[in-house]
């Protein structure tokens, strides 16, 4: 077998462990690579905190298996039937390209001549730049519709602009949505940066794909994603001035007078274009070659709008410290409705990333939906806003940035401010609803308001979190700002259930960073359950990230919290979770000690105590845990009774995926313990007790049966 597992097969392994995936069974065949390493050097091993400390590991495994044939088999039966990230890509695709495109050819050139030029070991990088509107993403796409036989293996478009976070996504973030786009399984994604990355680059390693980074703000987003083989371009959108980045930087220009022309004539025709003639003069100065103010300036042409017409509505002398896209957004908004315009001003002063039609009535304190979709429909066609999926919008930075500084002299701060408040309270009142139908029975979720659109099961909750995820993890930053604390908090305590259900972790940790540390900064004022509670959601995402001593540090906070609180179901739930921490990165000794910690604490809720009518089901779990831990330690005897207790529980509660659960974990102690015979039947009762959507966690077991009969 060593001819099969090679060093380098074992190193590659453990560094795919140790950078993990997401989801139970990620951590499950972790724990079993953990136990294994144990058993073959004869102690504990804590799992390495970096690929050179895996790489160290992996030699000393090689040199212990090289003289014992039967681990030999063991390991290089767990390698190669691991559950695989990704095998290959889901060709992807660009969003269509702007049917009018005059005078960027050089630039295209410019790019292709990047995109195929020898090789040499450099890689293929192109940033592109230009001031806001001027159409460097109508460029980067217009290079992906003429290229198409240029890169047969996929082109992937990631645009930046709709993260809720204060400083823009993350490279851990925006390398997972990425590798979203190129068919990987939120399921099946690793939980580090170095994983994700890893990810990456095996997936397009003799492949011909285009990357397009749309809208970046920082070299370190995109850093990561820089090339190391021949046929990969990465394209760097940047609507701006260029940041540092080792890439061949093409600008794109404002359009002159005469390509200007040209796309005036492509948008509204020969005919109205030569009626406005007169106009020409004029429109020209203030668009000043940009393509987007061109297009909305094409709307008022195409209504044959004339500055003396009723609808033209010109809003007189121009301030001269606004730019072409400002422009543009002025005269629109003074094209449109009052009730359109006012829509819009404050729809815009919360900087959404998304903007639905209950979103927008909210700010405009509008009591039917349909009335604020058909003002959001017109603002789009004036082009303040853009329509994405679902009947959503959403603003260019710089039209938002107008109209919200507009808001205050049209309006007034109070009506502004309670715009604000009101979609504070839409949002949190929806998202409330969500999480108790997405995660009803838990204590950690707040029961539902008793107005509002319920959501009808677990499904619809989990996709209406999805949906406002950008929206709520913004709302938690803009109620910090207008000092509404105990909004914020909630907001980012409805987040538990797309955290823990979805695997949303990237996308909410911005939002539990604000809610903790607010928490804190107003300690005398929040509830020492609530501050427990947010530092334990944060723990547990910076967990689910591999974030180790960021997420230790917040499982103290949290339970730090909860003991001064007196909430022992809440101390209790963030020891076990420091246990949980431990677990999985094989300190098997201490996970032991938490966990024994978190029953004990358990066992102290008395009847009629809160959590008491839970406490069995938290003691079965304990137990479960505390087995687990036990089987790394090599106690195995120890381990199977706990595990078969914890499962006679199950059973006795008809909880049949707990059961599973209890039953593989139950199945690899046995086949530690080197009965693999009993290991076999848990895992055939497991099998049966499983539903065919639940396809990972058999594709596990199959792998465990093989090690077990290669055994038995």
């Amino acid at each position: 077998m060593l001819e099969i597992l090679a060093l380098s097969a074992l190193t590659t392994f453990l560094l795919g462990v140790g950078n993990g995936a997401t989801g139970e069974l990620g951590k499950q065949l972790a724990l079993s690579t953990g136990a294994l390493a144990r058993r073959t050097l004869g102690r504990a091993t804590p799992l390495p905190p970096d690929p050179a400390a895996r790489a160290e590991l992996a030699g000393r495994l090689h040199a212990r298996i090289s003289s014992d044939p039967r681990q030999a088999a063991e390991w290089a039966l767990l390698v190669q039937n691991s559950p695989d990230a990704a095998t290959h890509l889901t060709s992807g695709g660009l969003p269509p390209a702007p049917r009018e495109f005059v005078n960027r050819d050089d630039v295209v050139k410019q790019l292709l001549k990047e995109a195929t030029r020898p090789w040499e070991g450099s890689p293929r990088v192109a940033l592109l730049y230009g001031p806001p509107g001027i159409g460097t993403s109508a460029t980067a796409l217009r290079l992906g519709a003429l290229c198409q036989a240029r890169f047969p293996d996929g082109q992937f478009h990631v645009d930046l602009r709709d993260t809720g976070a204060d400083n823009g996504a993350e490279p851990a973030a925006v390398l997972l949505r990425l590798l979203l786009t190129m068919g990987v399984d939120r399921e099946r994604m690793p939980s580090t940066e170095a994983g994700r990355e890893a990810l990456y680059r095996r997936l397009t390693t003799g492949k011909q794909v285009l990357v397009v980074i749309d809208h970046a703000s920082s070299p370190a987003q995109v850093r990561g994603l820089v090339p190391s083989t021949p046929d990969v371009f990465l394209l760097v959108v940047v609507s701006g001035p260029p940041f540092t980045l080792d890439a061949e930087r093409v600008a794109v220009s404002p359009l002159s007078d005469r390509y200007a022309k040209k796309l005036l004539r492509g948008e509204v025709g020969r005919e109205r274009a030569a009626r406005a003639k007169a106009q020409l003069p004029g429109l020209l100065d203030r668009c000043a070659g940009n393509a987007l103010s061109l297009k909305t300036e094409a709307i008022r042409l195409l209504a044959d709008e004339t500055p003396g017409d009723r609808n033209a509505s010109e809003p007189g002398a121009e301030p001269a410290a606004l730019d072409p896209v400002q422009r543009a957004a002025r005269r629109a908004a003074a094209r449109i409705t009052p009730e359109a315009a006012r829509l819009c001003r404050l729809t815009a002063l919360g900087a959404w990333p998304s903007v639905s039609a209950a979103l927008a009535a909210a700010a405009a304190d509008l009591e039917d939906e349909d009335e604020a979709d058909r003002l959001l429909a017109e603002a789009a066609e004036a082009r303040l806003l853009e329509p994405l999926p679902d009947r959503r919008y959403r603003f260019r930075p710089e039209v938002r940035r107008y109209l919200a500084d507009t808001a205050v002299p049209e309006h007034g701060i109070p009506e502004c401010a309670a715009a604000v408040d009101r979609v504070l309270a839409s949002l949190l009142n929806r998202v409330l609803h969500a999480a108790h139908a997405a995660l009803s029975q838990s204590w950690r979720t707040e029961p539902a308001p008793e107005r509002g659109d319920a959501c009808r099961d677990e499904k619809e909750g989990l996709a209406v979190l999805a949906a406002e995820v950008g929206n709520v993890v913004r709302a938690v930053s803009v109620a910090e700002e207008y000092r509404r604390t105990t909004t914020a908090l909630r907001l980012a305590r409805a987040l538990w259930p797309l955290q823990l259900k979805a695997g949303y972790g990237d996308e909410v940790l911005p939002a539990l960073r604000v809610a903790a540390r607010c928490a804190d900064e107003h300690d005398g004022d929040v509830d020492h359950r609530v501050a427990g509670a947010l530092h334990f959601q944060l723990a547990h995402c910076l967990g689910e990230l591999g974030r180790w001593e960021q997420a230790d540090r917040a499982a103290h906070a949290a339970v730090a919290r909860e003991r001064t609180a007196g909430h022992l179901r809440g101390e209790a739930s963030s020891v076990e979770l420091l246990g949980l921490l431990d677990l999985n990165r094989w300190q098997y000794e201490s996970a032991y000690a938490r966990f024994t910690e978190a029953e004990r604490i358990y066992r102290r809720i008395a009847p009629g105590q809160e959590g008491a009518e839970d406490r069995a089901r938290a003691l079965a779990l304990a137990e479960r845990h505390q087995g687990r831990a036990l089987r790394g330690l090599g106690r195995w005897e120890e381990s199977r009774r706990l595990l078969e207790a914890a499962g006679e529980f199950f059973v006795r509660q008809g909880e049949t995926y707990n059961r599973a659960r209890v039953l593989t974990d139950l199945a690899e102690t046995l086949h530690d313990m080197g009965d693999d015979t009993t290991a076999l039947t848990r895992i055939t009762e497991a099998e049966r007790l499983l539903p065919e959507a639940a396809a990972p966690h058999l594709r596990y077991l199959a792998g465990l049966r093989l090690r077990c009969e290669d055994t038995a």
